[in-house]
């Protein structure tokens, strides 16, 4: 695959279904630069969110890009949805199963899983949203944009491994240097979670909170920060 194909390469009957189809290439939906509006954005998505790749992808199809390519950032699950649908199409198989086989198996990430459904849910803590009286641990999220389980151990795992070499040979390596960074943060109704890299202690702090909505982010980056700061105080 190639970071400079664009997304009409893989799928051409989206030309005129999402704008700019033929200029929007794959690194820039990597690094959310294509203008494809967010399916999550759509008004009132998250009271009974579609389960289907295909249902999501509606909500966005024949809608005014947000911004030409690679003008602006802009976070977009669209993106992620349309790299899974490519990397299916790709692959001939599922990326789940390609995941397995490439990341989570050498790592021994046995406490990572691609879809709620094969986890004991007596296993996964519960999730609220301020405002909302219940438990959305239940809510399963099938789509690649969001769909992924894991302990914060595991994570952590992985974004050492995603540093030190030990996943990526030299030439992956410096693919993934030149199109993301050595962090990531992630928001679902019920949950949040921070993982970076602090280059100047070399550690990986991993924070999960199982609460979202109102002031709960801002809070979930104070606490984070503070963290940050009592292992940086232990390493110096």
């Amino acid at each position: 695959m190639s970071l400079d194909k664009t997304l009409a390469d893989y799928f051409p009957e989206l030309v005129g279904r999402i704008a700019h189809a033929e200029k929007i290439t794959l690194r820039m939906m990597v690094q959310h630069r294509s203008g494809i509006p967010n399916f999550t954005d759509t008004p009132g998505y998250w009271e009974d969110p579609p389960k289907a790749n295909r249902e999501n992808l509606e909500l966005v199809l024949d809608k005014p890009a947000d911004f030409k390519p690679d003008k602006k950032y802009r976070y977009s699950n669209t993106n992620y949805l349309l790299i899974g649908e490519i990397l299916d199409k790709t692959l001939g198989y599922s990326h789940h199963q390609y995941i397995k086989k490439e990341i989570l198996m050498p790592l021994k990430l046995n406490n990572t899983y691609s879809l709620l459904s094969e986890v004991n849910l007596d296993d996964v803590m519960s999730g609220y949203y301020v405002g909302y009286d219940g438990n959305l641990k239940y809510n399963d999220f099938i789509n690649p944009s969001g769909s992924m389980v894991a302990t914060a151990e595991d994570v952590g795992i992985f974004l050492r491994a995603l540093i030190d070499g030990s996943l990526l040979n030299v030439n992956e390596q410096a693919i993934y240097s030149s199109i993301y960074e050595y962090e990531h943060t992630g928001l679902l109704p019920g949950y949040a979670s921070i993982a970076r890299y602090h280059k100047d202690i070399d550690a990986v702090v991993i924070q999960f909170v199982n609460t979202s909505g109102g002031y709960t982010w801002s809070l979930a980056e104070i606490v984070y920060n503070r963290i940050v700061k009592i292992v940086r105080k232990a390493k110096t």
